[in-house]
């Protein structure tokens, strides 16, 4: 192997090729993921607009390990790109070794929220039987069983790092294909399959991560890659550990705030209708279908910055994050466009209600004006965290999120009722805009202008 494998195609190919090579597996996988959620809502909402909602009340949860997952592969990922760019091979090693160990443990910390508050947290937000037991029980399976997703995570970050998009992207798409085969077989008792209702859906969740954990281990242990994992036979460094979470620690904040988000909306929303969560579970899934190309094309290009920063390469550092975001505006546009002409059609597929039309309909139109700014928010928070300064990234969330939309919400509900609601999504959009453009400047001005060309 030697150094040859460390030759590292993020320094040399050009950028428009090499964003690309790099996203293209990403984003692919991305919009099957978001295909599965929209699916996966679909054949619960065949069930009724009540186990709708139990899954809505439990996808904060899903996202919080999202959240743990991604944040600490963020962090990872982030620092292997920079030591390849630096040629501190053997800390970039170290790095993703650690980083694999740490998946475990994320697992052992969902596992007891499964096992042992499930009931307590669907309590909080509902009295009605059905959904509090089908949300209880649905938690409990994803949360017991989150190993391997955390596992894979960790993997894929590790193999983006190194500029190896399409592994990750199999992963992905093998897990969430077996997902979407299975969903229906358990949902409604296909067949040989057994008729589990909402559980059956938590069950062909799990079993779609197992496959893609699967793969990933072979993938990442059985081929050669620009870092070396191992498992056993080293100790955990307190520096790596400090380095990793730099950026992970905020990433996972981050991530963590859309959970908190979604929590006090469903609170908020709750107090008017059930049924407005439900709209807000059809919503999440549905955008989902224009973000997640736009988190494929970050997973592509924060690599190559991060690389470029390493290597104090500033032409090609600015050339990514610039095309990037042109990629994703072009992309948040489409999807404007289809939100605005289309939310009867998004809403159809998920069997819906005159009363969810009533409700959905201009909640989609209004809430999808945010797509805009937010294509300029996640490139640039992708830039602020490849350059090790994940803590800004998270005072964009933080701004946007809990300064902005969750007490906007809260207001307007109190003041105008549901419809003004969804105005508050659009409104701290402008505020993370702001916040991100200060941003930008600064790094760039303190930073990124003084490295060598």
């Amino acid at each position: 192997m030697g150094e040859q494998i460390r030759e590292n195609k993020m320094g040399t190919m050009p950028i428009g090729k090499l964003l690309i090579t790099m996203s293209w597996p990403a984003m692919l996988s991305m919009m099957i993921q978001a295909l599965y959620n929209i699916v996966d809502s679909m054949f619960v909402s065949m069930l009724g607009e009540q186990a709708l909602a139990a899954v809505t009340y439990i996808f904060p949860v899903q996202m919080l390990m999202i959240a743990v997952g991604v944040g600490t592969g963020v962090g990872i990922n982030s620092l292997i790109s920079r030591r390849l760019g630096a040629h501190r091979f053997e800390e970039a090693d170290k790095a993703a070794s650690h980083g694999y160990r740490l998946g475990f443990f994320s697992w052992v910390f969902f596992a007891v929220i499964g096992l042992f508050f499930s009931n307590i947290f669907m309590n909080l937000f509902t009295d009605t039987a059905y959904i509090a037991e089908s949300g209880a029980v649905y938690m409990r399976i994803i949360c017991t069983c989150s190993l391997f997703v955390m596992i894979q995570m960790t993997t894929e970050k590790i193999l983006q790092a190194t500029g190896n998009m399409l592994f990750p992207m199999l992963c992905s798409i093998a897990g969430a294909v077996t997902n979407i085969i299975l969903d229906p077989l358990f949902i409604f008792g296909i067949g040989p399959f057994p008729e589990w209702g909402v559980a059956g859906a938590a069950v062909a969740t799990v079993i779609g991560q197992i496959v893609s954990f699967c793969l990933g281990q072979y993938l990442l242990f059985a081929k050669k890659h620009h870092v070396h994992v191992k498992i056993r036979g080293f100790k955990m460094e307190k520096q790596i550990f400090k380095d990793i979470y730099a950026v992970g620690a905020p990433a996972i904040v981050m991530q963590a705030l859309a959970s908190v988000l979604q929590l006090g909306l469903n609170g908020i929303l709750g107090g008017l209708s059930e049924t407005a969560v439900a709209v807000n579970g059809v919503y999440g899934r549905v955008q989902s279908f224009i973000f997640m190309p736009v988190f494929g094309l970050n997973q592509g290009v924060m690599p190559i910055m991060g690389f470029n920063y390493g290597a104090r390469n500033k032409d090609r550092l600015m050339h990514a994050y610039k095309l990037a975001f042109k990629i994703a505006f072009t992309i948040m546009l489409i999807g404007l466009i289809l939100f605005q002409l289309f939310p009867e059609v998004f809403l159809s597929i998920f069997n819906a209600s005159e009363n969810m039309y009533s409700i959905g309909v201009p909640a989609f139109r209004i809430i999808s004006i945010c797509f805009l700014p937010a294509s300029f928010g996640i490139i640039t928070s992708s830039l602020l965290q490849a350059t090790g300064h994940g803590v800004m990234s998270l005072w964009m969330s933080l701004i946007r999120q809990m300064i902005g939309i969750l007490p906007l919400a809260f207001i307007f509900s109190q003041l105008w009722g549901l419809p003004a609601v969804w105005a508050a999504f659009p409104l701290a959009e402008v505020l993370g805009l702001t916040f991100a453009v200060i941003c930008l400047v600064r790094v760039y001005k303190k930073e990124i202008s003084k490295l060598d060309k």
